[in-house]
């Protein structure tokens, strides 16, 4: 994995090879940041990454200059390399181990990008109550933007606040306002 732009621009990191995790390939992340250059001032925005697994998503934020990332996961393993990989890196990067679902639920610091990269396996209706739960929560900001990476044979378009999505090989970007 490497770290595509900013500070850290080609830095490459190697996570343990024992974390249950399925990282962004760098040509889906890179044209999800093509995207998100368009949309949004990476040193004005706060970053909430669901499902961080390995923090590659965190990284390219923190790179760009966001001063706000927390990055969610269950596994300890994960959180642990995050804090490792982002006290090395002098990245702004505040860690929660917790069950992304339950977190969602819980009302808390709203986040301008919200990025949740569920495992594939996961149906269209829990992340549905995903989406859902963001939002009626308040966890997503004001004209904020929640960005979930799915399968391609994951449909989500018709869930509400659906925006529109973007297809990179097997995988999808979703973008829900």
């Amino acid at each position: 994995m490497r770290i595509i732009s900013g500070t850290h621009k080609g830095r490459r990191l190697t996570a343990p090879k024992n974390l249950p995790v399925r990282p962004t390939t760098d040509m889906s992340k890179e044209a999800l940041f093509n995207i998100l250059n368009n949309q949004i001032e990476f040193s004005e925005v706060s970053l909430l990454d669901l499902f961080a697994g390995t923090g590659n998503i965190s990284y390219e934020f923190a790179s760009r200059g966001c001063k706000q990332i927390m990055a969610v996961d269950s596994h300890f393993g994960c959180i642990k390399y995050i804090n490792q990989t982002a006290e090395q890196l002098e990245f702004p990067i505040n860690t929660v181990k917790a069950d992304v679902f339950k977190y969602a639920t819980m009302r808390g610091a709203a986040f301008d990008v919200i990025f949740a990269d569920p495992p594939y396996d996961i149906e269209a209706a829990e992340l549905d109550i995903l989406v859902q739960n963001l939002f009626n929560n308040e966890r997503v900001a004001k004209d904020g933007l929640v960005v979930i990476e799915h399968s391609k044979h994951t449909d989500l378009s018709k869930v509400l606040r659906f925006e529109n999505s973007r297809k990179y090989g097997g995988s999808v970007f979703s973008f829900f306002r």
